[in-house]
């Protein structure tokens, strides 16, 4: 759930992605900010956070969304959520994804996601 932090630019943000079909060994990539799933807005004192689900990922059924989570320097957010999908015709078999935000502010230790969350958002559904 949390990885070593990697230098990247402030606009950018540090991705890991892990699959079953490769035995879930974890892939390091940079990706611009409004490229991830999360909505960032610097309030001055606080770092405001809101995890997007966009309407193509409505599975499981979200019928109630936490509010957004305000940081102060030196906290850190886990928010996590989950999605189901099929194909098109519904003759494959199901599969899954979570989505795992860790979201600091200020400046952190390398390590800082491998402990415990100041905050966590367990968005997690029934994909059954």
């Amino acid at each position: 759930m949390g990885f070593l932090v990697s230098p990247v630019p402030s606009s950018f943000a540090q991705v890991i992605q892990m699959s079953e079909r490769d035995g879930f060994e974890p892939h390091e990539s940079e990706r611009d900010l409004r490229q991830v799933g999360l909505t960032l807005r610097d309030e001055g004192d606080r770092l405001r956070v809101l995890a997007r689900v966009e309407p193509l990922f409505g599975l499981p059924p979200r019928p109630w969304r936490p509010p957004a989570v305000r940081l102060v320097p030196g906290q850190w957010v886990r928010w996590q959520l989950n999605y189901r999908f099929s194909s098109a015709a519904g003759i494959r078999d199901w599969s899954y994804w979570l989505d795992t935000f860790n979201v600091a502010y200020g400046p952190v230790d390398p390590n800082v996601f491998l402990s415990e969350p100041t905050v966590l958002v367990d968005e997690c559904g029934p994909v059954r």
